[in-house]
C-alpha cells in the first residue's frame, strides 16, 4: 500500500487545492469528505470514490477495508499530512477523495404524491446551507432546491455543517425561473416566506404538494418568488428584531407542515 509522509508531495498539494478552491473542485469533479459517518452516508447515497487516505494512528487499515472494497485506491498518510488536509479537529483519521454529482432538477424523483420541498434562494453562508440540509433531513422532506446559489455545494463548510446531510437529501440547483417552472409543472404550491402581502404561516394548508421558499436574512426573496406564490407567508415576531436565522425560519414552517400531515 502506498504511503505519503510529506505535505510537499504533488498529490497532497492538489488535494489542498480541492479543499480550498471551488474552481478546482469543479474543474476536477472531485471533493474531499472527512469522517466515518459522513463517508458512510456518501456510500449509502452511491457516491463514487477516487482515493481513500487514512492516518493509521487514528483508524486501522482493517477499518478502512471494512468500509471500502479492494478496488478503491488507498493511501496511508502521516500525521503531518493528515493535519494539513483535515478540515475539522476530530474526524477519525480518514479522508475520501470523492467524485462530484450534478444537482440537476431532472434527476429529482418525487415518489410522494404530495411532496414537501424546501427552496432556498441566494443563500450565501455555507453554514446556513448546511443547517437547512440538516433540517430537511430531520423532517424527512422530499427534496431541497437551491435557487441562484452563491456557494459551491461541495464547500467543506457545507459538508461539515450539514453533518453529511448533503448526502441524505435529494438536492437540485437551478435558477429561480427554472425551479418555479419545475414546481408549476408538478403542481406544487409555492409558499414564499416574505413580509409583502403575506399571511401568518400557521394559517395555511400544507397537506397538499407544497414548496416552502426562504431567502437571505439581509434581502429576503426576490420579486419572482413573491409573484408566483400561492400565498406569501410570514412568522410573527414578538421581540425587538424583525428577522431570524434562515434555517430556524425554515424549520418552523417545515415542522408546521409536517404537523399538519401527521408527521
Amino acid at each position: 500500500m502506498k504511503e505519503i509522509t510529506s505535505i510537499q508531495n504533488t498529490y497532497i498539494k492538489n488535494l489542498i487545492k480541492l479543499q480550498e478552491k471551488s474552481r478546482e473542485r469543479k474543474k476536477q469533479s472531485l471533493f474531499l469528505i472527512e469522517g466515518k459517518r459522513e463517508i458512510s452516508l456518501a456510500i449509502a447515497a452511491n457516491y463514487k470514490f477516487d482515493t481513500i487516505l487514512f492516518y493509521a494512528d487514528l483508524i486501522s487499515e482493517n477499518e478502512v477495508l471494512h468500509l471500502f472494497n479492494d478496488n478503491i485506491n488507498k493511501i496511508s498518510i502521516s500525521k503531518e499530512v493528515y493535519q494539513k488536509l483535515a478540515y475539522r479537529n476530530s474526524t477519525e483519521g480518514i479522508i475520501a477523495v470523492t467524485k462530484t454529482k450534478d444537482f440537476l432538477l431532472e434527476n429529482i424523483n418525487l415518489n410522494n404524491k404530495n411532496p414537501l420541498i424546501l427552496v432556498a434562494e441566494g443563500i450565501e453562508k455555507p453554514g446556513n446551507i448546511g443547517a437547512l440540509l440538516r433540517t430537511a433531513d430531520a423532517a424527512n422532506i422530499d427534496a431541497v432546491f437551491i435557487a441562484n446559489p452563491k456557494s459551491d455545494m461541495y464547500n467543506p463548510n457545507i459538508i461539515r455543517s450539514s453533518v453529511g446531510c448533503i448526502f441524505t437529501n435529494q438536492i437540485a440547483i437551478g435558477t429561480s425561473e427554472e425551479i418555479i417552472e419545475f414546481l408549476k409543472e408538478n403542481k406544487i404550491a409555492i409558499y414564499s416566506a416574505t413580509l409583502q402581502n403575506s399571511n401568518e404561516y400557521y394559517k395555511e394548508n400544507y397537506t397538499k404538494a407544497s414548496a416552502i421558499v426562504v431567502g437571505t436574512e439581509a434581502t429576503g426573496l426576490s420579486e419572482i418568488w413573491r409573484e408566483n406564490a400561492a400565498q406569501n407567508i410570514y412568522i410573527p415576531m414578538h421581540g425587538q428584531i424583525d428577522s431570524m436565522n434562515v434555517s430556524v425560519a425554515a424549520a418552523i414552517v417545515i415542522y408546521e407542515a409536517k404537523r399538519q400531515r401527521g408527521f
